[in-house]
């Protein structure tokens, strides 16, 4: 598939394109900020893989003996360069990345909501490295679109993909809110990790609805306070550490803002605690991680004094 926006009917094709041109422009200047992530993914422009398995817990991308040992050591440090690794697992030609996240605990936790893929129009909204999006691929959607506005993301994206071959799979070096661009457009939307992140989750939400055509789905997965009441915290400064974080709902707050933005078939049809066996510290990822963000005397609470976070899964459609 040339380009995804040849399926789209109603995207603002003319903004998106001037967009990428844009983008391309800026990206090619030779400022260090974007050699470190653009030379890795030009380094391995040579190579492309015989074989992958997006089944399983780890993306495969490549098998060890499909390389030289230079192309390998070339691999192995091109992967290097997208430290930090925040979704995963990958096993990029033998390279083993265990990355921050287990990510496959959280795709296995959706799997009983997801809707029929199936020659569908997806889009994957902060998309991170694409783990999820490979995932996506045994399901046989037509094409799968990320907006991810992290460069490091974006290039370490681009070479997964590249080398995987996956041509039904798009990113656009855009964000949330770039969400508007795309009117009546995606059959299925992933929101996985973003809403407390942004300071209008309502009017975000009513920007989603209106990028999905009638019928779609929404899978949208959150971090949480407990509690039964629909409510939300809106930490003083930071909420685990973590100073972007705004409104932080319980579950209920959170189905109540998706019926409001005028979602129907509204379900919570998960939520579990977090722990530090799915978000952890790896060789691949060597900052702060979970046990980090707690208060070490009393793990039920962050290092703020604020609730421990619950993560929630809720399906919702677009009547």
């Amino acid at each position: 598939m040339h380009d995804y926006l040849d399926l789209l009917k109603t995207a603002n094709k003319d903004a998106i394109r001037t967009r990428r041109k844009e983008t391309a422009a800026r990206l090619a200047q030779p400022k260090k900020g974007f050699l470190r992530f653009r030379e890795p993914y030009e380094a391995l422009h040579h190579l492309h893989a015989q074989f992958t398995d997006f089944s399983k817990d780890a993306v495969t991308i490549g098998l060890a003996e499909e390389l030289h040992e230079a192309d390998r050591h070339l691999v192995h440090e091109a992967m290097r360069s997208f430290m930090p690794w925040r979704k995963g697992p990958y096993n990029v030609f033998g390279v083993e990345i265990d990355a921050e996240w287990q990510s496959w605990r959280k795709w296995n936790r959706l799997l009983p909501a997801l809707p029929d893929l199936t020659g569908k129009v997806v889009a994957d909204l902060g998309c991170n490295n694409g783990y999820y999006m490979f995932r996506m691929l045994p399901h046989k959607p037509r094409c799968v679109v990320g907006l991810e506005p992290l460069l490091q993301h974006y290039y370490c994206f681009k070479t997964l993909r590249r080398l995987a071959g996956a041509d039904e799979l798009f990113i656009e070096l855009m964000g949330v809110e770039d969400i508007p661009l795309f009117p009546t457009c995606f059959d299925v939307v992933f929101l996985m990790g973003i809403i407390y992140h942004r300071i209008s989750p309502v009017e975000m939400l009513r920007e989603i609805r209106a990028a999905m055509q009638p019928g779609g789905v929404l899978i949208i997965e959150s971090q949480a306070i407990p509690g039964e009441e629909p409510m939300a915290l809106f930490p003083e400064e930071r909420y685990a550490k973590v100073p972007g974080t705004y409104f932080v709902p319980t579950a209920s707050c959170l189905r109540n803002w998706l019926i409001r933005t005028g979602f129907t078939e509204v379900e919570i049809f998960c939520s579990h605690p977090m722990s530090n066996e799915e978000q952890r510290k790896t060789t691949w990822m060597t900052f702060e991680s979970y046990e980090d963000f707690l208060d070490p005397r009393n793990p039920a609470l962050t290092v703020e004094g604020y609730p421990a976070p619950l993560r929630v899964f809720l399906r919702a459609v677009n009547p």
